[in-house]
């Protein structure tokens, strides 16, 4: 039996909308095509009232004890793991990843919530001895930097919206929070969590629309403090100089093109397994995904023909099917991109070992691609693919894969497999990336910062940072009178 969708509504000023004034669009299943609902579009009217409303519901939050912030945001993951299964099977039908992934996504977000309400109790200032005669006391805290405009993209359609709406209203912020309008129906549900938790109905708004409009005028609006992030670096650029122009606050987690290198000590069944679970996780659409394959020439051709071989016999099939193992791309301009991808590939001399079409049929789906000595001149050791796509590169010295690793202005995700200690080590501290995988690839975790370097992003996400970059610095001196 599928699943059913729910019906899609905006949240502004505390009340679910069901039409709005920029008009309506469908909402997908990336694996059939079918229309799963309308979405209604704000226009400017919805999204004044959203940033209006959050200036309201900012006071009320703010005032919260920080005891009282805990046990709401805590409450809310409580409600998650509560409605997990219903919250991933929407995920799914919506963004297309198998259900098994969904269901860890959704785990995790309860996951992350309970960091961060931990947190909300620790926004620890300090104490400072005065210098100067007279000065009773010197202190320096923190508090909430104001409603927050925050906006996520479609791959993690859970994770990403609670990582923003965890770490701000824990800090005492309120947020309108705009995810991507291909997957709106799990972030209309995470809301929905938040607001039976308890959380004053004015501090949380949830809009979709045009995105550049939808951008634009909410952090143009004297209303909104802070613009928190998560997409391409194009997108990150657009919208960092519309906070700066504005003297605004800006967190940017960004793409990425994560190099993983294979020292020749490595465990190759271990390396390999791993690996192929990394990559074509959610079909490649992760910023931390794996890309760039340097692997050591006396393991290359062993390496090569075995990830080969087990990326062409994934199961490619609906997120609902249990025995799928990939599933479609979330929309049908992905197809197209990673053709581009591979034909520009190809045109420069690189070999395919496997994939590289689309599959006939309904559903966005891409074949699991492996690219062999592609040059670095080709569009994929350039840009992000984010999708089904690896490239294979043997390489003699360890100097070598470092040098390509560093190469790009990108630096989220980095990996590398090594069972020596001090490889281990120099690895972790010459990569330049703001998260560093040794031997696993998981870095994201809730009690660590998310975050990349150079044009991978600005500030973090996740761990006590991610919740700091919520509040603003205030030193509170107090003299004694004459």
């Amino acid at each position: 039996m599928t699943p059913s969708y729910p019906q899609l509504a905006l949240h502004v000023a505390g009340q679910w909308l069901h039409r709005a004034s920029g008009g309506e669009r469908p909402v997908l299943n990336p694996a059939t095509g079918a229309v799963l609902a309308m979405l209604p579009l704000a226009g400017p009217a919805e999204l004044n009232a959203a940033a209006e409303a959050a200036e309201r519901g900012f006071k009320l939050w703010r005032e919260r004890l920080a005891q009282d912030r805990y046990a709401i945001v805590r409450r809310t993951a409580e409600l998650l793991r509560e409605r997990t299964r219903a919250i991933a099977e929407v995920l799914t039908l919506e963004q297309g990843k198998p259900l098994s992934e969904s269901l860890r996504e959704v785990g995790l977000c309860a996951d992350i919530l309970d960091f961060q309400a931990e947190e909300a109790k620790r926004l620890y200032g300090r104490i400072v001895p005065p210098r100067v005669a007279g000065i009773l006391s010197q202190s320096v805290i923190r508090q909430p930097i104001g409603p927050v405009a925050a906006f996520t993209p479609w791959n993690f359609p859970a994770n990403l919206p609670s990582r923003k709406l965890g770490s701000a209203l824990a800090a005492g912020c309120s947020v309108v929070i705009k995810p991507a309008e291909e997957t709106p129906a799990t972030c209309m549900l995470i809301v929905q969590a938040f607001l039976d938790a308890g959380v004053p109905p004015e501090a949380i708004n949830m809009v979709c629309g045009d995105p550049a409009q939808v951008s634009e005028l909410l952090i143009a609006h004297p209303a909104i403090k802070k613009a928190s992030l998560t997409g391409s670096v194009a997108v990150g650029k657009l919208l960092g100089r519309q906070c700066a122009e504005r003297v605004k606050r800006f967190t940017g987690e960004l793409g990425g093109h994560a190099p993983v290198i294979v020292c020749p000590d490595a465990d190759l069944p271990f390396a390999l397994k791993n690996s192929l679970a990394a990559k074509f996780r959610n079909a490649g659409q992760v910023c931390a995904s794996p890309i760039r394959f340097y692997v050591h020439r006396s393991l290359y051709a062993d390496w090569a023909e075995r990830f080969s071989a087990a990326a062409r016999a994934l199961r490619l099939g609906s997120g609902l099917d249990p025995a799928t193992q990939m599933g479609p791309l979330s929309h049908a301009r992905r197809l197209d991109d990673m053709e581009r991808f591979v034909s520009d590939a190809l045109d420069q001399g690189s070999e395919l070992l496997c994939g590289g079409h689309r599959v006939p049929g309904p559903g966005f789906f891409f074949e699991p691609t492996v690219l062999a000595n592609a040059p670095d001149t080709a569009l994929v050791q350039q840009q992000e693919p984010f999708g089904p796509i690896a490239v294979l590169q043997p390489y003699d010295e360890l100097d070598e894969a470092i040098a390509r690793a560093n190469a790009l202005p990108y630096g989220l995700g980095a990996y590398a497999f090594t069972r020596d200690l001090h490889t281990a080590h120099r690895l972790g501290q010459e990569i330049e990336a703001g998260m560093v995988g040794i031997n696993h690839f998981g870095v994201s975790q809730p009690e660590m910062p998310f975050g990349g370097w150079k044009e991978s992003g600005i500030g973090q996400e996740m761990g006590p940072e991610g919740l700091l970059h919520y509040t603003e610095i205030k030193t509170i001196t107090v003299g004694v009178p004459a």
